[in-house]
């Protein structure tokens, strides 16, 4: 009974109420006796299973647990209290592996597209390390609910029923407070990943890694270029401006990328969202910027374009998709404005995972 216990718990990441317990037989209880101890460790291990959660909790990081609602319901004003009160440092403890951090950032009308991409994550087998980093409540109490641990609100939250459009302030606001997330996972010592949810893993991007650069980074323009083109920053155009994505990022935490991170928040914060430069008003500019300027003092590495084909070469030139089939590592559904367009254009090249593989991800079926 006690075993049987220890595994139902281990399988729940928070604990049942002690009321769901039948109480023990109200027989008297005689401790010298060989039943009575056996009923009082019996009884022990009632009580461990209730109130302790499984080691790896990420609620044993948590101040001031009172005790955990059940993961098979919706979350209790208690427990959304307490995910509240969850820090990036605790969430980056806890999902960290081999001191590496994938992270995202999602507002809730993009839940079925943080689906999308956590079904190809998983399929590469790396899912345990991702952060979502929740713009909003309804983020962060639906992925805990079903996944606990992996999700966490630096505040302040923005509005959490508006899907954001490419230029809008929104989207701004949204994209602006990227490097300040990033920097303090560096600042914690841990390697990061940053995706944007408009991507699918075909392939381990890992192993494109190479070296020990301080910054990898994707080229966004959708001109080809040869196999063995330079992965060095490429040099700016005849207008002073470089095509850096900024969607696809990975850092280590070295002084450089600390360095190209807040140069980056510094650009961000010297520019405001207007009707005129709508089209310039996100953060991609800013990195380039600071790409730019820190350049001599930061190691940067841009990766192969043929493995991380920006969405203006990939879904705009069926030939070269056919010509370089199976170097394909991480598709990105951008050059292309609005979240129906995004979402068909995945259905149309076989990209939307959803609605047959759901449950190959974390999150399972969302409501």
């Amino acid at each position: 009974m006690a075993q049987k216990q220890q595994i139902l718990h281990q399988q729940r990441p928070f604990s049942s109420s002690p009321r769901s317990y039948s109480s023990i037989s109200n027989r008297p209880i005689f401790l010298l006796s060989r039943n009575g101890l056996l009923l009082l460790l019996l009884a022990l291990f009632l009580l461990l299973g209730v109130f302790l959660p499984w080691p790896g909790s990420p609620l044993l990081l948590l101040p001031n647990r009172v005790s955990s609602p059940s993961y098979d319901t919706s979350l209790s004003p208690q427990a959304k209290s307490e995910w509240r009160d969850y820090t990036l440092a605790q969430a980056a403890k806890f999902v960290a592996k081999n001191g590496t951090v994938i992270v995202c950032a999602v507002s809730s009308p993009f839940l079925p597209f943080l689906n999308n991409w956590l079904i190809s994550v998983s399929r590469q087998k790396h899912q345990e390390k991702v952060l979502v980093i929740a713009e909003d409540y309804i983020t962060l109490y639906k992925v805990n609910e079903k996944w606990p641990g992996h999700a966490v609100l630096i505040p302040p939250a923005l509005d959490s029923k508006t899907a954001y459009s490419f230029g809008s302030q929104g989207f701004f606001n949204f994209t602006a407070r990227r490097p300040q997330h990033l920097l303090q996972i560096l600042e914690l010592g841990y390697n990061v990943m940053y995706n944007d949810v408009d991507m699918v893993w075909l392939q381990d991007p890992f192993q494109y890694l190479e070296g020990s650069h301080d910054a990898y980074f994707t080229d966004d323009m959708p001109q080809i270029k040869p196999l063995n083109h330079s992965h060095d920053l490429p040099p700016p155009d005849q207008n002073g401006e470089t095509y850096i994505c900024s969607c696809m990022i990975y850092l280590r935490p070295t002084n450089g990328a600390k360095l190209l991170m807040k140069k980056w928040s510094e650009e961000l914060q010297s520019q405001a969202w207007s009707e005129s430069i709508r089209f310039k008003a996100n953060d991609q500019p800013a990195f380039n910027l600071a790409l730019n300027k820190t350049a001599h003092q930061v190691d940067l590495y841009l990766l192969s374009q043929v493995a991380f084909p920006t969405g203006g070469l990939y879904f705009s030139n069926e030939r070269w998709v056919k010509e370089t089939k199976g170097k394909h590592v991480i598709i990105h559904n951008n050059y292309i404005i609005g979240y129906d367009n995004k979402m068909r254009r995945f259905h149309d090249y076989g990209l939307w995972l959803v609605d047959d593989h759901a449950l190959e991800s974390p999150l399972g079926k969302l409501q």
